[in-house]
């Protein structure tokens, strides 16, 4: 989709519910004891959801990261690969082959 209707999308669809579980995770904060594991992660979303809020005003930016890991991909898989290339002059000609 275009970023134009990107963006009205998410502001018409995903701007409720965010608002929604901000309203949940600041009412649920005070009701859970402050050192616990739940409470640490419940203040961690709360400060990670003021960034989020960005992907609710931008249509060009994606929710996720996959194509970027996708990308990478090739290097990590690679990088096990060419420990095995059997000598300097074979390591050589893998790397004019891989991306």
């Amino acid at each position: 989709m275009p970023p134009d209707h990107r963006r009205q999308v998410r502001q018409e669809h995903a701007k409720p519910l965010l608002s929604d579980l901000q309203v949940f995770l600041e009412t649920s904060l005070p009701n859970i004891p402050g050192r616990s594991d739940l409470a640490m992660a419940i203040r961690y979303a709360i400060t990670q959801l003021k960034k989020l809020v960005v992907y609710l005003s931008d249509g060009r930016l994606e929710i996720d990261n996959k194509a970027a890991e996708r990308s990478m991909k090739n290097l990590a898989v690679g990088k096990k690969n060419w420990l095995f290339a059997g000598s300097d002059r074979g390591g050589e000609r893998a790397a004019t082959i891989y991306p």
